[in-house]
């Protein structure tokens, strides 16, 4: 099978991107993005790339990008390349409002780029299955109706900034081009993803929580200075994240239109830190005002999106389900003392 991923050379496409081609000596991948590898997805994707080719172009200009990918045998599609205009997590970032830069080229790029492959996709002799990669940025910050469940997949969509906005629609656009030309086509929306690969690119430049951690950790600050313990999140791996979609895309069938993809589980920041102090004896927090914080999170948001999300579907259909959050801090720590950060 022959995979295209879009946006595969920022963060988590990356990391799809090289473990389709780890789990299959057979598999071929494709890398569409508007940046060329840099040095580190270089050194990233050196053990497998004899089986991947890397097309710079932007994905929403199919005129650069058609030609191209013809000759490749594309059977598979997973959509990943956006644009995430997220600032959140310390006092400044707090201040900025980053959508408000360019409103025009996040629609642009995360909703007409999303129309632009679809486009292309549906002209495939032999294509198989399209994912779009979605967000739980789509979902309300309040819910389930009970609680201390986790919030369904179903319903409780309410985005209400942009980037939240464009995923939603791409998710619709995308299943109503799977009932108008017969495409297999599913979206999926992670939740709060950090892992390898985690860094600043010209589409991406934010980190959750557990990658601030403990790259603060293991860069040798002693304490980091938060405004409280008591926040959490649903924190997934992006290796996780990555089988998970692999998952999806072999399944003989899919029954439903979107899944999502979490530890199914939150994760308080209290909690992160004590993990990261296992790995790295002498660690803690302090707990100052959010003006001097290094991370400023709200401990009032504890549901809805930024809750603990059901994975039930995908479990049900695939057999995936997420390592427990311990357990993949830590290989994430193992990863980025190995110096491939």
């Amino acid at each position: 099978m022959t995979l295209l991923v879009t946006g595969a050379t920022g963060f988590v496409m990356s990391v799809l991107g090289r473990h389709w081609l780890a789990a299959d000596p057979d598999a071929r991948l494709v890398v569409l993005d508007s940046a060329p590898l840099d040095a580190a997805a270089q050194r990233y994707f050196a053990p497998v790339m004899e089986r991947m080719s890397v097309i710079t172009a932007d994905v929403t200009r199919p005129d650069t990008w058609r030609e191209a990918l013809a000759g490749h045998g594309i059977t598979h599609i997973v959509h990943g390349a956006t644009i995430t205009p997220i600032a959140r997590g310390s006092a400044a970032e707090a201040k900025r409002e980053p959508e408000a830069e360019n409103p025009a080229r996040i629609i642009d790029v995360n909703v007409m780029g999303t129309v632009a492959m679809l486009e292309w996709a549906r002209t495939l002799p032999n294509f198989a299955r399209f994912i779009y990669v979605s967000s739980g940025a789509v979902y309300k910050h309040h819910g389930p109706d009970r609680p201390g469940e986790p919030l369904p997949e179903d319903g409780y969509v309410m985005p209400r900034r942009l980037y939240g906005i464009s995923k939603l629609a791409s998710e619709l656009i995308a299943e109503r081009y799977g009932d108008l030309f017969g495409l297999s086509t599913a979206s999926v929306r992670p939740s709060s993803v950090y892992g390898p690969m985690d860094r600043a690119t010209a589409s991406r430049n934010m980190h959750h929580v557990p990658h601030r951690i403990a790259r603060m950790a293991l860069d040798g600050v002693g304490r980091v200075r938060v405004n409280t313990l008591d926040a959490v999140g649903d924190y997934i791996h992006a290796e996780d994240v990555a089988r998970a979609i692999a998952s999806l895309l072999r399944a003989p069938r899919l029954r439903y239109g979107a899944y999502s993809v979490a530890c199914g589980a939150t994760a308080s920041i209290g909690e992160i830190v004590g993990w990261v102090a296992e790995k790295v004896p002498g660690f803690g927090a302090e707990v100052v005002p959010a003006e001097r914080a290094d991370i400023v999170q709200d401990p009032a948001l504890r549901d809805g999106m930024w809750g603990a999300y059901d994975v039930a579907r995908i479990f049900a259909e695939t057999g995936w389900k997420p390592r427990p959050m311990r357990e993949a801090l830590h290989a994430y720590m193992d990863w980025l003392v190995t110096g491939h950060s």
